[in-house]
Order: C-alpha cells, then structure tokens, then sequence
C-alpha cells in the first residue's frame, strides 16, 4: 500500500512525543491560558513549528486557521519573505461550552496542511 500523501487531508504528528524534524517545521504550537472567563478577551500565541519554518518564495506557510470547535475565528494569510509564520490574536469566547477545543491548521506550499489542537476551559 503507498504512503499518505502530504497533500491527502491533514497531517498530524504520528508521535507527538517525538517529532520528526519536518514535524518540528510544521505543527502549529499554540499558546493560550488554560483557563478563560466567559467574555473576556485573551490572547492567543501561534508560531508554526517549534523550529522556524522558512518563508521564502519556493517555500513558505501560505495561511493558518483558528477553529474554537467547529466555529471559525480568524484566517491570516501570509506572504513568503516580507512575513514570519507567528502571529498572536485576541479572542473573546462565551460560556455555552464548558470547555473547547482551540484548533489551529496551517498550510505550507510544499508539505500540505498540518494540525494542533489545544484544550480550553471557559469559567463563569
């Protein structure tokens, strides 16, 4: 059977206790309080990898995405060379979920879209 392509769905990390180097290039490390207060508004850290990706012409990350759940917050597209694959967002969550997931998906030209996901918990 061939291989999983990097342009079939989204790519995780097969084990996220030990990331491979295009792994460390690729999932989005995501960095927010473990805990928010309904409406009150909190910031949210994204870099792309743990090491830095380059962003040149040939090779650059082209977007991310930030999901609460299956709600869609922000979308920020990057242009390669005059951009760096980091960005920090202000988001305002409710107190209908209890909890959330916090999602962000990225997508590099050459090696398709990649995933990490962040657990959320939303206090009175």
């Amino acid at each position: 059977m061939a291989e999983k392509g990097l342009f079939c769905g989204v790519n995780e990390p097969a084990d996220p206790a030990n990331l491979t180097e295009m792994e460390k290039k690729h999932v989005p490390v995501i960095d927010c309080p473990e805990t928010v207060k309904a409406g009150e508004p909190f910031q949210v850290k994204i870099n792309v990898g743990e090491m830095p990706h380059v962003m040149e012409e040939a090779h650059h990350i082209q977007w991310l995405e930030v999901w609460f759940g299956k709600n869609f917050n922000a979308r920020i597209d990057l242009t390669p060379v005059f951009t760096r694959p980091e960005v920090t967002i202000t988001l305002v969550k409710g107190s209908l979920h209890k909890t959330s997931t916090l999602r962000v998906t990225e997508r590099c030209n050459m090696h398709g879209q990649w995933e990490s996901t962040r657990e959320v918990t939303v206090t009175e």
